[in-house]
């Protein structure tokens, strides 16, 4: 066993404190550090091979846990490298090949420990599992009574893709009481049953806790990186507790877990190309008040799964496949006065949610007696379901004329058919419609979009439907109009490895800059059921538009197309927020000239839950993108602060920010301009 003793010295003298304790072997060793008004947090290592590696987990000087072992189990399937786009592919079917589970190994031979800002850094190794091999990293927050528990593990094996399931577990009876939040929003606790078998639970919040005489002790996962993209955000039991849980955890447990099957249509599992560290990883939370006092502090990470409000902001989502219209209202069956996914979007704090209606189930191309009809209706739900507190805005995915998937938005109800035969003209009055217009070609479906004020992007870019667009049409007039805004970012696919998620769109917002092309890149879901009883929160992302207010139904939507088009917005999973972002006094979107020594003056005011991991600074010259890295790692958990940063952009052309925290949360601006 190796103690970095050098770096324990050092600890001695920071906020936080770790020490070897005193034993006749030397292979124990302590980490103490301040968790904020909860008091001062303590884990003893047990780095004795055969004995649970928590000796001892307390909080303000209370023992919460005691030998306690952390648990992941792998299960390791192929990828499918060939039939589309390699690992951007979301159109595989992983559990329907092979795969196996492991426990992954735990050895003690090798121990360190080290400062990264405001955080304490156990590493503990060597991990094993199938080609696996890495190490454990165990984090420590100042300021708050949270850590993080990871196995960053690489294989230099081609084709892998896993999923993992992992907690705490004891071979004592030290817990008393399991408790969660049901998905009604309650919370249910129950004594802790030591010889049953594990159980999967589904849950709110994606946290489950357990409890001894002293305190408690929640464990839940990154709240966006742990779920791998599905067309269904289904609630999938994604906690487990009891006894022997898979056959391969030896004791009594709570901890998270994914269902290999998924949600039994496109399942791709997490990437994990040669050579990359996947950091599979869950967080721990103590509490010493009760369970009530332990899930509030659990769900304020994700201001309780909701989307605040920020003055000067409204917030936005799209993409939805919930085919209200098809399956209810065209089917015949009884329409309620308050539709569920409504509800859902208003719980979440969603302004404006943009629908994708008619996705493979109506009738886009006619004929108009049943095309108009569904378009009627959806305009009529859209209405009837908007007020002054909430816009729900019609659109679809037409996938027609331009190659690849897109989507589409009006500033007001618009018919149109996605055909016209040489007899039927582009544009017509028709009784009880209004104006109709009908499209027969990629031409005529820009002049749409001109005539109506209506944009147009790119759904799910490099993936699914849309594997080699906007690429391959990036030099048509349709895609070069201001009709194309851009567009779509989704966290797919997904990879451990990444400190940021979406980076498959993330790149293309650096390409499409490069290029030339004034195009913005807004949020989308891409979801189909929404209910209350769905994980929804954890597959939702929103934007912030730069709105007082928004618009009435009866009036024009076209403030909400402005903000989208002219990039006066950003993109966040919820966690990060931008409040203000200037760049010599300009907001995104806008261009800015650079002073003569070449360096832009950055104003960014950030709020975050989860402590930061790093601002990002992304410029580009036309061809190459260039990268700086403001470290945050001295902040702690629940910050505001602004930042004034000064990057050197001499002989750039365009520039953006990101920002991400511990847990692969993060915002995203849109793109500045700068002029020659």
């Amino acid at each position: 066993m190796k103690i970095v003793w050098s770096i324990f010295a050092a600890l001695l003298l920071s906020s936080a404190h770790a020490k070897p304790v005193p034993s006749t072997n030397d292979r124990s060793m302590e980490v103490t550090w301040p968790a904020g008004s909860a008091g001062t947090g303590k884990v003893v290592f047990d780095l004795t091979p055969g004995k649970p590696l928590f000796s001892e987990i307390s909080l303000a000087g209370k023992r919460i846990a005691a030998a306690v072992d952390p648990a992941f189990v792998v299960t390791v399937g192929r990828r499918d490298l060939l039939s589309q786009n390699r690992w951007n592919i979301f159109f595989d079917k992983v559990p329907n090949r092979p795969y196996q589970t492991y426990l992954l190994s735990v050895g003690k031979t090798d121990a360190s420990l080290k400062t990264e800002g405001s955080r304490t850094v156990v590493t503990i190794g060597p991990v094993a599992t199938e080609t696996f091999r890495g190490r454990l990293e165990i984090t420590f927050y100042h300021g708050s009574p949270l850590f993080n528990v990871a196995a960053v593990i690489a294989t230099e094996a081609d084709a892998k893709a896993i999923v993992f399931d992992a907690g705490l577990f004891t071979r004592s009876e030290a817990w008393q009481q399991i408790a969660w939040i049901n998905t009604g929003d309650s919370l249910v606790a129950s004594p802790f049953p030591a010889r049953d078998t594990a159980r999967n639970v589904p849950v709110k919040y994606r946290a489950i806790a357990a409890a001894g005489q002293q305190g408690a002790i929640a464990v839940f996962p990154p709240p966006h990186q742990y779920f791998y993209p599905l067309d269904e955000a289904f609630n999938l039991r994604f906690t487990w507790y009891g006894n022997n849980y898979r056959g391969l955890v030896k004791g009594q447990g709570i901890g998270i877990r994914q269902e290999l099957q998924g949600d039994k249509r496109f399942v791709p599992w997490f990437n994990a190309p040669p050579g990359t560290e996947q950091r599979m990883n869950f967080f721990c939370l103590l509490g010493v008040e009760g369970n009530a006092e332990t899930f509030a502090a659990v769900k304020r990470f994700t201001h309780n799964d909701t989307y605040v409000k920020i003055p000067g902001y409204k917030t936005m989502s799209s993409h939805f496949h919930n085919e209200f219209v098809m399956k209810v209202m065209m089917a015949g069956n009884p329409v309620p006065e308050k539709p569920e996914f409504v509800d859902v979007f208003k719980q979440l704090g969603v302004d404006i949610v943009h629908l994708a209606e008619f996705h493979y189930t109506a009738d886009p191309r006619g004929p108009d007696d049943k095309r108009l009809p569904q378009l009627k209706a959806l305009f009529e739900l859209c209405e009837k379901q908007s007020d002054r507190e909430f816009l729900l805005l019609p659109g679809e995915e037409p996938n027609e004329f331009f190659g690849g998937h897109w989507l589409n938005i009006f500033p007001r109800p618009v018919y149109w058919v996605m055909s016209r035969n040489g007899q039927t003209p582009y544009v017509e009055e028709k009784p009880g419609y209004g104006k109709v217009y009908h499209v027969g070609n990629k031409q005529e479906m820009l002049q749409l979009l001109k005539d109506e004020k209506g944009l147009a992007w790119t759904a799910h870019p490099r993936t699914k439907g849309s594997v080699n667009t906007p690429d391959i049409y990036n030099h048509e007039t349709f895609f070069l109009s201001d009709r194309f805004m851009g567009a779509a970012w989704k966290a797919m696919p997904a990879d451990l490895s990444e400190p940021r998620l979406g980076k498959r769109v993330l790149d293309l917002m650096d390409d499409m800059n490069n290029w030339g092309a004034r195009k913005t890149v807004i949020a989308e879901a891409d979801l189909f059921t929404i209910t209350q009883e769905n994980e929804m929160y954890a597959h939702m992302n929103v934007n912030y538009l730069m709105l007082d207010k928004i618009p009435a139904y009866k009036d024009s939507w076209l403030p909400i197309l402005d903000a989208m088009q002219h990039g006066r917005f950003f993109s966040t999973t919820g966690e990060v927020l931008m409040h203000a972002l200037k760049i010599n006094g300009k907001s995104s979107g806008e261009t800015f000239q650079l002073p003569a020594g070449g360096t832009a003056d950055v104003a960014l005011t950030l709020s975050w839950t989860f402590p930061m991991q790093f601002v990002e600074i992304i410029s580009g010259d036309g061809e190459k993108v260039y990268r700086e890295r403001v470290d945050l790692s001295e902040t702690e958990a629940f910050g505001e602060k602004q930042f004034n940063l000064s990057p050197q952009l001499a002989g750039r052309k365009w520039v953006r920010v990101e920002a991400w925290d511990v847990a692969a949360n993060g915002a995203f601006s849109q793109t500045f301009y700068i002029r020659p």
